[in-house]
């Protein structure tokens, strides 16, 4: 049977990380689990210690997500955000799906922990977006036939919208699939902002980085969350498209 390997990628999620190793533990118990740690400070590493092979890495989600491909053996490849839950019908429907030699990776139906007006549509346009325009991003549990991650060099190294980049890449070479099974993401940080707000904000990003921003730039604006009547300044174009 086709190997896999679960990597998670983690920065200072000691509240998170044990519920999510011994879940992801018990759903799957034939999988290889990998926790990449990028330097946290708190227990997390001590934490996910107890239930999978936790290595350290320079920080940064792209640089963490290939330096635990660069230690896994299987040849499916499943990034999963330690804040995420997947259905354990996940499994099989990857598996499945990669039997077909064209399809070279995929993501899950997204759905978020809490239900709301604005949390559902977001979740809804999320997964349209995603069979439509083949984009998917990580808290959609991305999937990735190995002989292509490696083609491909892993992820770009990107301070944002490596997952974006990474499903653009993909859609070049083969056959994106959106599966059923469910990947419930977090809406802490959604709730935390506003919803809509937050909605409207990742669009923002999103046309920022389409239009050749730097992506350390849209990571800072990112971080500074949806102040929108700051005043933003692109600070420096792409020399180069990636």
């Amino acid at each position: 049977m086709t190997q896999v390997s679960i990597i998670v990628p983690v920065l200072n999620e000691e509240a998170t990380i044990h519920d999510a190793v011994s879940r992801l533990c018990r759903d799957f118990p034939g999988c290889e689990l990998i926790v990449v740690d990028g330097g946290s400070t708190d227990a997390t590493v001590e934490l996910a210690a107890l239930h999978a092979t936790v290595i350290g890495s320079e920080r940064g989600r792209a640089k963490q997500m290939n330096e635990g491909a660069r230690h896994a053996f299987g040849d499916i490849l499943w990034f999963v955000h330690a804040d995420t839950a997947v259905e354990p019908e996940a499994l099989g429907q990857i598996r499945a799906a990669l039997a077909d030699p064209a399809v070279v990776g995929g993501g899950l139906t997204l759905r978020f922990d809490r239900r709301t007006p604005a949390l559902n549509y977001l979740a809804r346009t999320s997964n349209a977006r995603a069979r439509r325009l083949h984009h998917i991003f990580g808290d959609q549990a991305m999937f990735i036939r190995r002989t292509v991650f490696v083609a491909l060099g892993g992820f770009p190294d990107l301070a944002i919208m490596e997952d974006l980049e990474m499903s653009r890449r993909l859609h070049r070479r083969g056959r994106l699939r959106l599966l059923p099974a469910i990947s419930t993401a977090s809406s802490r940080r959604l709730v935390a902002h506003g919803t809509w707000r937050m909605i409207v904000f990742m669009q923002y990003l999103k046309l920022l980085y389409f239009a050749g921003v730097d992506p350390q730039a849209i990571r800072a604006r990112y971080t500074a969350g949806p102040r929108f009547l700051r005043t933003w300044r692109p600070s420096a174009a792409r020399t180069s498209r990636i």
